[in-house]
């Protein structure tokens, strides 16, 4: 098998041993070589069709195709670094194969607007497994929010407890930002499905190519546009790249949440065993490391992210070297993301909740004052006036060392006489959730709602 370069007529030298280790990326972007042959054999095609290369050529280049993919997949392949990438070494192994057939196959195309079709190619099939893990997900919420329904626990802002909702808000909450991360996903992958094949290796080819039917042979919406702008964007793989850093920010938020949730301290929830690991010299821990690695590896989606906007910023039109760069961190981000996203689809349904930890906690803190200064004004007491007076009502309760429930009513109406017995119907937890009775409110009849119309909707 031969290991010259294809492009080295014009060149009196090898390359030497340290360049071709420090330029070579086929130890990582031969993962594109199901993409690299998917598209090599459309554009094969399409050469056919307009009458640059014969039928038989077509059919021995395809193929060829065929058996090194099934040489890839039985691990026959040899992957050789001196042949750079994933696009010169199934060429090489195809002309080694097939001869003179497979020299043609490169016709009307370059390396720059093959790749940019391999890496699309790509990123559509990520974007589709990606959003069928982010389907289970939302759904494993779903359920568990339709679980805890009615399970009433502190909801906090600055960490301090603010006013009580129910688990099953809290999860339907989480819910609506991996809902908006599929969409991101969604609209980027209309992005990213547009055929970069035609633009050769930026001014477009002399050759009668039909960029419509390579198009439609490997499933894109559209062609891109403009020859030049076509082999070097990679806006396509910096919006995905941005996409799952935000998701994976929204995982580290559910993720500090649970670690949190996990302690004595709260109590809220169990994790699974199975999601846990221990301590080499503490025998009663059992720590949470899957949401902690979660929360960890978010920083490498958001570097990840800043990598490709450093790559491309102030790069000249057209196709530069430095774009071998894009792939790393792209395959890196989905990776990262994928493996998260798959495992809390499976840690979500596995969640045990303590409900009465959730209630305990919801009682302390005063999590119903804003009850209270709500039910003055409904008895006609300007706002400012009824905040003011619930501070007061507050402050004695600290003082005395109990909650707003358990103070005596003649107390209560010392601080305001428009107050009577019926105050304790908002001074309790659960009539305090069950007053916010309107869409998106935290309501257990609310959050069933919720949940069936989100099980209509999947």
């Amino acid at each position: 098998m031969s290991n010259a370069k294809l492009w080295g007529g014009r060149f009196s030298e090898s390359t030497s041993e340290a360049v071709e280790a420090f330029s070579e990326s086929v130890s990582f972007d031969a993962r594109l070589w199901k993409h690299d042959i998917a598209g090599s054999k459309a554009h094969a095609r399409m050469l056919g069709r307009v009458g640059v290369l014969p039928a038989a050529d077509v059919e021995a280049i395809c193929a060829g195709l065929d058996a090194i993919a099934g040489d890839i997949e039985a691990g026959r392949f040899e992957w050789r670094t001196a042949l750079e990438d994933v696009h010169m070494n199934i060429e090489q192994a195809l002309t080694d194969r097939i001869g003179e057939a497979g020299k043609r196959l490169h016709t009307g195309r370059s390396r720059n607007d093959q790749i940019a079709t391999d890496i699309r190619l790509y990123l559509r099939d990520a974007i589709d497994d990606l959003v069928a893990d982010l389907n289970r997900l939302s759904e494993a919420l779903r359920a568990l929010a339709e679980r805890e329904a009615d399970t009433i626990m502190p909801g906090f802002t600055h960490l301090q407890v603010a006013q009580p909702v129910t688990f099953g808000h809290h999860m339907l909450a989480w819910r609506e930002q991996i809902l908006r991360d599929r969409d991101r996903l969604l609209d980027a992958r209309r992005r990213t499905n547009v055929c970069p094949l035609g633009a050769a290796a930026l001014a477009g080819t002399v050759y009668p190519i039909d960029r419509a039917y390579v198009a439609e042979q490997l499933g894109f919406d559209s062609v891109t546009a403009n020859s030049l702008d076509t082999v070097s964007d990679r806006d396509f793989a910096i919006e995905f790249v941005s996409a799952c850093s935000l998701l994976m920010v929204h995982l580290s938020r559910w993720s500090e949440e649970l670690i949190l949730w996990n302690t004595p301290m709260f109590g809220f929830v169990q994790l699974p065993d199975r999601f846990c690991t221990g301590s080499s010299i503490m025998p009663q821990k059992k720590n949470p490391d899957v949401p902690e690695l979660v929360r960890g590896k978010s920083a490498r989606t958001t570097g990840d992210l800043m990598s490709l906007l450093m790559l491309m910023k102030a790069q000249p039109l057209a196709y530069n070297r430095d774009n071998q760069e894009d792939k790393e961190p792209l395959f890196d981000a989905h990776d990262t993301t994928a493996a998260c996203v798959a495992l809390y689809a499976e840690l979500i349904p596995a969640l045990s909740v303590n409900r009465s930890a959730c209630r305990e906690a919801a009682i302390q803190g005063f999590s119903t004052a804003t009850d209270l200064a709500d039910y003055l004004v409904r008895k006609g007491m300007a706002f400012r006036d009824a905040h003011h007076v619930v501070g007061n009502v507050v402050a004695h309760a600290v003082q005395q060392g109990t909650d707003l429930a358990s103070l005596p009513l003649d107390t209560l109406k010392g601080f305001s006489a428009t107050i009577e017995s019926d105050v304790f119907e908002v001074l309790s937890v659960e009539g305090s959730v069950a007053a916010r009775d309107h869409v998106g409110g935290t309501a257990p009849a609310r959050v069933r709602a919720a949940a069936k119309d989100a099980s209509r909707e999947s």
